[in-house]
């Protein structure tokens, strides 16, 4: 199951090293200049850089994993990105 979501933001870059940094010391994480995946017990998360925007694809084997999934990544996207007043982010499934 996937689903994905995006946020504006003009602070990608810096948004994705620290979800990365953030979430490396507990898990596998890959980063390049462009994307990080993030490998989770539950599933797999993959933050891609675009013009003014985060792309957040999420993949799980069931439903219930990938809502634990959503869940632990949004909070911690919206958590760092607190001072661009983030909402509540619009997840579509892929």
């Amino acid at each position: 199951m996937r689903m994905t979501a995006d946020f504006p933001t003009s602070r990608g870059p810096a948004l994705m090293g620290t979800m990365a940094k953030h979430f490396g010391h507990k898990i596998p994480v890959a980063v390049d200049d462009r994307q990080a995946v993030l490998g989770f017990p539950m599933g797999d998360a993959q933050i891609d850089l675009r013009d003014g925007a985060l792309r957040l694809a999420l993949q799980a084997s069931d439903a219930e994993a990938l809502e634990r999934l959503r869940d632990v990544v949004e909070r911690h996207l919206l958590r760092f990105a607190h001072r661009e007043d983030p909402g509540a982010l619009t997840w579509q499934p892929a």
